[in-house]
């Protein structure tokens, strides 16, 4: 009788020893996956940023390009602003311009004037230089011949101005 306990009792034991074999090994094996899960999770986290910055470039670029093409337009009217027409011509420009500038502003386009400030030249182009007056600092703009804009952080159209010697 005590050889049957004996041996049920080892049998019982081997089986505890092979069953938390099997539960150290599943335990493992879900670790694995848990793990291979988590970087699954991480890495889609980051395509889908990836993707959704992409997009915004595209669209950013798109935007800049036509309005490349339109700031043409703005220059036009700031030329025929300073014409000196007469009253209503010019009060009828001068509303067409605001509209103008506020479609660049909803659209988050600032204008770049640089004039007085130091030359940068992330920001402008020299285009002409010009002889140092009494109240004028060397390389600082002194006049603006095209204005430059910026969506956001990029320059879409650099500025075009002429720098103090």
């Amino acid at each position: 009788m005590e050889e049957k306990k004996a041996k049920k009792k080892n049998e019982s034991a081997e089986e505890t020893e092979k069953l938390q074999a099997e539960l150290a090994e599943a335990k493992k094996s879900a670790d694995e996956f848990k793990d291979k899960w988590m970087r699954s999770v991480a890495e889609f986290d980051n395509y889908k940023k990836r993707n959704a910055k992409i997009w915004q470039d595209a669209f950013n670029e798109g935007i800049a390009s036509v309005i490349l093409k339109i700031l043409v337009v703005g220059d036009t009217l700031d030329r025929a602003l300073s014409l000196g027409l007469d009253e209503k011509t010019q009060a009828g420009l001068q509303g067409i311009k605001r509209k103008f500038d506020d479609t660049l502003i909803s659209l988050e386009i600032e204008e770049i004037n640089p004039v007085g400030e130091v030359f940068d030249p992330n920001i402008a182009e020299a285009v002409m230089q010009v002889e140092k007056g009494e109240d004028d600092k060397s390389d600082t703009v002194k006049q603006v011949f095209e204005k430059g804009y910026r969506l956001k952080d990029k320059i879409i159209r650099y500025a075009k101005v002429s720098v103090v010697k």
